[in-house]
């Protein structure tokens, strides 16, 4: 076991979050969209969320800002969490609209809040686990989506409680976390999440 829990680090990496809260979006509104609409939204938010700042982290390594891509250092964090703020918004504005992609759109603000509290945080020397806040939003995500079309997804919905907890192992035994910034970066992820769903539930 003790083998297999860091591949959980790797999966459900914060920058494949958003990927994945896209994917679970058009499962349940796939109907309103076409396959090619589809395919398009997932191909930008891939190539904002993914490939942009995977290109950057490497550069940050190249020129010896960065030890590692999970980003161990609380003060490595500053550049690569305002670059996600930036590249947040340019899809709130640009792609994610919310008279075309309601849902989706307030999911990137949550995301978007939460980036900006683990930055904050980092200005005071304050760790928050990345992956736990990346996990716990996509989780409050989905339980939104599955009260917003009443289909009642408990299966996807237990399959990411279970995940947030094979995550939170994971980080424990890498030794990147301890169990309080666990708990600060879940709280940090599914509090925004929390008060968004008021506008659109």
């Amino acid at each position: 076991m003790k083998k297999i829990l860091p591949l959980f680090s790797y999966l459900f990496h914060p920058i494949f979050i958003s990927v994945y809260a896209a994917l679970l979006y058009f499962f349940f509104n796939g109907e309103f969209f076409s396959t090619k609409e589809q395919l398009f939204v997932l191909l930008q938010i891939t190539i904002v969320t993914v490939c942009l700042p995977v290109l950057f982290l490497f550069l940050l390594r190249s020129l010896k800002k960065l030890d590692s891509l999970m980003a161990f250092e609380v003060s490595q964090r500053k550049i690569p969490l305002i670059l996600q703020c930036f590249l947040i918004i340019i899809l709130v504005r640009k792609n994610i609209t919310i008279d075309r992609y309601f849902e989706l759109h307030f999911f990137f603000l949550g995301a978007l809040m939460s980036t900006l509290l683990a930055l904050i945080l980092v200005f005071v020397k304050v760790k928050a686990s990345l992956h736990l806040l990346a996990m716990s939003s996509l989780t409050v995500f989905a339980i939104g989506l599955s009260i917003y079309h009443q289909t009642g997804s408990l299966v996807t919905i237990a399959f990411l409680v279970l995940m947030n907890g094979f995550v939170a192992s994971s980080r424990l035994e890498l030794n990147a976390h301890t169990p309080k910034e666990l708990v600060i970066g879940f709280l940090l992820g599914s509090i925004p999440q929390l008060l968004l769903l008021i506008l659109w539930l």
